[in-house]
């Protein structure tokens, strides 16, 4: 309980943007150990890790039965009436000037998607002086950090998560120079030269929900590969979304919510009493 108190304390919130709410639990084990080793080993874990135990013994087959819809709480959408939408067909740096970090989007449109083997190849044709593939056209476009599943039966797609951007900085500044795009979507922080390149730019950086892949490639109503197949699910794709909802992480002046966002829950913590040890 210490240690749940005290992590939260440290306003770290969900996905590294602030809050109340850092950790759900703590579990702490302890084994029989040489006095003179004092081993200690920390194993974090995902808020949607979900697990069940059960035992073999023999007499045939373990039943699972599954939980019913019912005994989970009612979740309802919320904020749509307040979240901007976006139009990526006919997107604009003078649209992009207007939003603020930590405000929400729904884009709708066309949407590019790639991730680091799609950004070498795009990046060493670049430096060879060489044209993207055909199809392959970034300017004043969006790209999605993502390797989509395959879909299954009537999906337009698989899961659909964004994957971590810091992967992608190394690539970012020869990309928004040398194609003329103008926005990215991933998941967690950009390192201070990619938030750089963005800000010289005027271009944005934008996240999506990590660990939601189901419920993120319900606003993809289609999807087509379009260059680099031989990577498989790294290769472009192009989606077409429909109300995706997404977060202003990095503006056009460089303003980073991972900077923001922390920094205004250090302050609001910094007033709230820690329960004595």
């Amino acid at each position: 309980l210490e240690l749940f108190d005290k992590v939260n304390a440290l306003g770290i919130g969900a996905q590294g943007l602030g809050g109340l709410t850092t950790v759900l639990d703590i579990k702490v084990s302890d084994y029989p150990t040489h006095a003179a080793s004092k081993p200690v080993a920390m194993i974090p874990n995902c808020a949607a890790t979900r697990h069940i135990h059960f035992t073999l013994d023999g007499s045939g087959p373990a039943e699972l039965p599954m939980s019913k819809l019912d005994d989970w709480p009612k979740i309802t959408l919320s904020g749509k009436g307040t979240a901007r939408a976006v139009n990526l067909d006919t997107l604009s740096h003078e649209d992009m000037a207007q939003w603020q970090p930590g405000e929400t989007l729904l884009l709708s449109g066309k949407l590019l998607t790639g991730r680091d083997a799609a950004h070498k190849r795009m990046v060493d044709l670049l430096n060879n002086g060489e044209s993207l593939p055909e199809g392959v056209d970034l300017k004043d476009r969006l790209i999605y950090y993502v390797g989509p599943v395959d879909a299954v039966r009537d999906e337009a797609v698989g899961p659909a998560g964004p994957t971590t951007a810091t992967r992608m900085d190394k690539f970012t500044d020869t990309i928004l120079e040398k194609t003329g795009l103008i926005g990215m979507i991933g998941k967690a922080e950009r390192g201070p030269a990619a938030i750089d390149s963005i800000k010289r730019h005027g271009a944005v950086y934008l996240i999506a929900t990590g660990g939601a892949a189901y419920l993120m490639s319900k606003a993809i109503r289609s999807s087509k590969v379009i260059a680099f197949p031989e990577l498989g699910m790294e290769a472009i794709h192009e989606f077409v979304v429909e109300e995706m909802p997404v977060t202003v992480a990095v503006d056009t002046k460089g303003n980073s919510v991972h900077q923001t966002g922390p920094a205004k829950w250090k302050n609001r913590l910094s007033q709230i009493p820690i329960k004595p040890t």
